[in-house]
This record gives C-alpha cells, structure tokens and sequence, in this order.
C-alpha cells in the first residue's frame, strides 16, 4: 500500500516557484530520500505535504485518502509527522519534556506518557543522560536526537525528516542515521537530505530535486549509476565534455 502520493504538486510563494507538478510515491514500510542542492524546493515539498504551504495544484494522497486540502492539525492526527530542520527545541524545558510534547496529539495518561518518553532513551542512548537537561545546553547532535524522538512520540505512521544531518559531526551523522534505520521498523520515512551518501545508505527509493523539479527517481543503485546525477549531487566524476 502507498503511505504517499503526489502527483503534479505545485507551490509557489507569490509569483515565486518552491516546486512545480511534483510526482512521486512513497511505499508503506518504505525509506525514500529526497535529494537535491540548497534551495531545490526540498523542504517546500515537506512544508506541503504536512500542510504548512498550500499547493497551488496537483494532489496529496496519503493512505488511499486525499489529503490535499487537509489542515496541518489532521494530518498529524493521522500520523503523518514533520520533523522540521533547525531542531525547534524549547531551550527551557528539559530534555524529557521536550520529547513528551511530541505525543500532544495523543490522548495518553502522563503517567503512560512519561513512561513512553523514558522508552526513547532506549532508542537515544546518547541523550539519556540527559533527560533532565535544558534544551539550551545539549550539542547540535542532542538536540537532532531529541527532535526526532518528539517526532516519534506522536506515533506517526508517515515520518517527514527534513536535514537530520545538517550542521553535525561525522561520527554524530552515523550514529543518526543508525537510529533511522532502526525506525524503519514502524514506521514509513521520507527523509530530505544534502548528505546524499549517507541518505541513499539507509534508502530503498530516491528522488533527486532539481530547482522545484525531480529529474530522476530510482533505486540507489540506478542512482549512483547515473553519471550526471552522480557528478551534480552525489560526489561522482561525470566525464569532462569534449
């Protein structure tokens, strides 16, 4: 079953283009990378399909249901969840705290809650010493742990991750990406990612945007295998023109 479906998706912001007749899917239990430069519309296209930017055309299907004009709060009602980049963590609440407020569209008892939250720590050994930590004193690496955490409380059935890389260490990218692979277990991902090497490493599908278009879409290995995708966005040699 598809947990997604865009077909000809359309944003602008004005008379500005984000993206322009998107279409793309995205299998149940599936990983999908978006791929693409700064600025192809990566995160516009997640904006869209959690709600936040209205499309000017085309179609979002999610599950069979047209959720082309659904609000953002039904769409997180139905379990698809936006993890935005930059983190978005609340500085003054403690680490715990921050990751309970991802099951607020839930109707869970606080003592269930706090108990599911402590059970991400199992996921997020790194930041478990510090659930009682302010969100202002974590590491650029912490506080991804902590955002995605949040997102999964919310128990989603389609998983939006826009940049899980951005900014981190190499050793702290790993051990992200580690976490999504184990995430897949429960849960459909769409992940946008610069890092095309490490998003193509846990993905079973990609599509590589291209100033609001996608140019190509295939497995990753038919991906790498394309010299001038490979050379424009995933560290390949395309061969010198004559």
């Amino acid at each position: 079953m598809r947990a997604l479906e865009l077909e000809n998706l359309s944003v602008y912001y004005g008379p500005v283009r984000g993206v322009e007749d998107v279409t793309l899917h995205v299998e149940d239990g599936e990983i999908v990378a978006l791929l693409g430069a700064n600025g192809a519309g990566k995160s516009t296209l997640l904006k869209a399909i959690s709600g936040i930017s209205p499309s000017k055309h085309g179609t979002i299907s999610y599950f069979g249901e047209d959720f082309t004009k659904t609000s953002p709060h039904r769409r997180v009602l139905s379990g698809l969840v936006h993890v935005p980049e930059g983190r978005r963590i609340f500085p003054g609440l403690s680490v715990k705290e921050n990751i309970m407020l991802g099951a607020s569209n839930r109707r869970i008892a606080k003592s269930a809650l706090s108990r599911e939250a402590d059970a991400m720590f199992d996921l997020f050994p790194d930041i478990r010493p510090f659930s009682n930590a302010l969100g202002w004193t974590l590491s650029g690496g912490q506080l991804q742990m902590v955002a995605v955490a949040r997102g999964l409380m919310a128990k989603p059935r389609l998983l939006l991750l826009d940049e899980p890389s951005l900014g981190l260490a190499p050793v702290i990218v790993q051990a992200v990406f580690r976490i999504i692979s184990e995430i897949r277990r429960n849960t459909t991902v769409l992940l946008v990612e610069q890092n095309a090497r490490m998003g193509l490493s846990v993905a079973d599908h990609g599509y590589v945007l291209e100033t609001g278009r996608i140019v190509l879409g295939g497995k990753p290995d038919e991906l790498w295998g394309n010299e001038a995708i490979a050379a424009a966005y995933l560290g390949g040699h395309a061969k010198a023109s004559a």
